[in-house]
């Protein structure tokens, strides 16, 4: 019994040198880099998220022990999250409703909608009532609105996303009442949807379709009240369909996440703005 007893000391001072081992060699490695490191969350809005990701490189740039992860899923998710502390940031492309008053909000640029036609469509522009007409089903041919004779393709944003309340705020339309043929989540997705479907018709960011047209991508923008869309039009105030783009957070900001705010403000991040097609705050 002695010796069995021996044996089970043995081993179990066995064990205690390879955990006490183990947990030296871990804690030189990546958990231990990965304590010293600070990570900031930010969820929400599409059209914000490739400029807060290129703000992000830059951030951490700078501040070598922060980590920025930016998240997609419509500006509702990135409210939501917040809401419940799932992120530190939320991205949200409009003004902030009422019922959203509890949340701090921060705009880092500013941005325009516009309706976009495959290039090869003739149509140059459409009076709201026309528009109003596609979206609610009334008119499903191109001929029925002073085009050719061809099946409307009516692309709608996913509920959640700002683009489509900025969208039926302006035309008075009720969401649920949109006949939609494709309904699509981020900006790319409906640019390469009307792209690829001569008789389609949607609505993205003013900066996406800037740059998607200026790299060869067959879409053609169309002017809402006789305004042509463009960076310039959003910049002076002169196009309807303008929106802030704001970052949103449950308190008043702190510590890091105060000054990735603060940077995704200033000047320093104005030539990203501009690179991405969005209008800088002056």
């Amino acid at each position: 019994m002695s010796q069995q007893l021996m044996k089970f000391h043995l081993l179990l001072a066995v064990l205690l040198l390879w955990l006490v081992a183990g947990c030296g060699l871990s804690g030189s490695g990546q958990s231990d880099s990965d304590a010293e490191t600070t990570r900031i969350t930010l969820t929400g809005s599409s059209t914000i998220a490739p400029l807060a990701n290129e703000i992000g490189k830059r951030f951490e740039a700078q501040h070598p022990h922060v980590r920025v992860d930016v998240q997609t899923g419509g500006s509702s998710r990135g409210v939501a999250d917040v809401r419940r502390g799932l992120a530190s940031i939320g991205m949200v492309s409009r003004e902030l409703a009422e019922r959203e008053s509890d949340l701090q909000n921060f705009t880092i640029a500013r941005d325009g909608v516009c309706l976009i036609v495959h290039e090869s469509n003739p149509i140059e522009s459409l009076t709201d009532e026309q528009v109003v007409a596609i979206y609610s089903g009334q008119a499903d041919n191109w001929q029925d609105v002073g085009g050719s004779d061809a099946a409307i393709t009516v692309v709608n944003k996913a509920e959640g996303r700002s683009t489509l309340e900025l969208f039926c705020s302006y035309f008075k339309l009720d969401s649920k009442t949109i006949q939609a043929d494709v309904v699509i989540g981020d900006n790319e997705q409906g640019i390469k949807t009307v792209a690829g479907n001569p008789g389609s018709i949607g609505y993205v960011s003013i900066g996406s379709a800037e740059f998607n047209r200026e790299h060869g991508v067959p879409i053609k923008l169309l002017p809402i009240a006789g305004i042509a869309p463009s960076q310039a039009r959003v910049a002076d105030g002169s196009f309807p369909l303008a929106r802030p783009l704001n970052l949103v957070t449950r308190e008043t900001p702190t510590g890091v996440v105060q000054q990735f705010i603060e940077f995704a403000q200033s000047a320093e991040v104005h030539d990203l703005v501009e690179e991405l097609s969005f209008v800088p705050l002056q």
